[in-house]
């Protein structure tokens, strides 16, 4: 055990010993003055604590509300028009529940300081009314009902059909990165499977780029090549949008079940081994303008993986570049398909037919020759 272990463990066996000191010592002290009269002091105690910590406690939320509040991503506007709703969702639902919040914990440390223990004042017996509970089950029911349903709502519309022109890019999450595919000029994406995956040669999806005989749980299968996919773009470095074009993500995993976190953009999805899922949004902001926005000269978009994925899970960050349409054509132009076609190697010529008299000059010997 390394000294740090050993030093934690003593503070705690010292805390533990200091906190049963003072539970004997209070105990002593209670036989000492008499069990009513102890009582009647620890109630008064622990009720002027309720309010202590009533009052230290919304102090807390305070301060910690104006200290991290401007680190948090609701300072700057959403990335996306669906990142929009969700705000709105957000706002709505924490402003309900800060009410609730505050209205319950003030009166909770306030009734437990106002009604504590009273010879003088006997509990008035209320046990029950059918209106009050009618009310306090139906109201938080429906709310959250309302809640929820706006949710799914949301939701549906994140996951649902992309408009016809929205661009497609594909994303796969692997331990530990990610991998974009672009279509090429046919705007289709070509063929893959996992058996074919070959990071040595750089198929790093498994593109079906030539004709395999693939071992199966159904038995051998033959793999067609195909062509769709020659042209198709596969990039690792980052991930190209367009401002204001709605864009369909494609998402897949090609190990564990990874997530697609765009916390800009207000928007995730699980990437899961064997199960393509989808979502859809428009960008709002060009990076460029969103270091204005932020303030911040080096900011970036980022994929963050939502899922421990691994030990490697750290290193789970994607970058997203949102360009204009002009940038985006000029970068694309500047891409190259990742299919490779095998050069076919020429023809080995025949090796030449060793001549016997020679090869015995050379010291072969003849009794070798003649069983030849």
């Amino acid at each position: 055990m390394t000294t740090t272990g050993v030093f934690l463990l003593a503070i705690l066996a010292l805390g533990f010993l200091i906190t049963f000191q003072i539970a004997k010592a209070s105990e002593y002290v209670s036989v000492l003055k008499g069990e009513k009269k102890s009582f009647e002091q620890n109630n008064r105690i622990n009720g002027f604590l309720m309010v202590v910590f009533l009052v230290l406690g919304l102090i807390g939320v305070y301060l910690c509300n104006e200290a991290l509040y401007p680190k948090t991503l609701m300072v700057h506007p959403s990335a996306s028009d669906h990142g929009e709703n969700i705000d709105t969702m957000l706002k709505i639902t924490i402003l309900i529940t800060g009410i609730v919040f505050f209205i319950t914990q003030i009166l909770l440390f306030w009734f437990a300081y106002k009604y504590q223990y009273n010879d003088k004042r006997k509990a008035f017996y209320y046990p029950h009314n059918n209106k009050l509970e009618v009310l306090w089950t139906t109201v938080p029911a429906i709310t959250l009902c309302l809640l929820v349903g706006f949710g799914l709502y949301y939701w549906f519309k994140i996951t649902g059909e992309a408009p016809e022109n929205a661009m497609r890019v594909e994303i796969t999450g692997r331990q530990f990165g990610w991998i974009y595919r672009y279509p090429g000029k046919d705007n289709t994406f070509g063929k893959k499977y996992f058996r074919m995956i070959d990071e040595a040669n750089g198929n790093m999806l498994g593109m079906v780029w030539k004709d395999s005989a693939m071992e199966t749980p159904n038995g051998v299968q033959n793999l067609k090549a195909d062509a769709t996919g020659y042209d198709d773009i596969i990039e690792t470095s980052a991930m190209y949008l367009v401002k204001d074009k709605p864009v369909k993500l494609i998402i897949n995993s090609r190990d564990v079940i990874h997530d697609v976190g765009l916390p800009h953009f207000r928007m995730k999805m699980d990437a899961v081994p064997g199960t393509p899922t989808t979502m859809w949004f428009t960008p709002k902001y060009t990076t460029e303008e969103m270091k204005k926005i932020t303030n911040n000269p080096n900011f970036e978009y980022e994929i963050a993986c939502d899922q421990m994925c691994g030990n490697g899970h750290y290193s789970m960050k994607g970058l997203i570049k949102v360009v204009t349409e002009q940038e985006y054509k000029f970068w694309l132009a500047q891409q190259k398909p990742s299919y490779k076609p095998a050069e076919v190697a020429p023809a080995a010529s025949p090796a030449p037919v060793a001549d016997s008299t020679k090869t015995a000059a050379a010291g072969t010997p003849k009794a070798v020759l003649a069983a030849n």
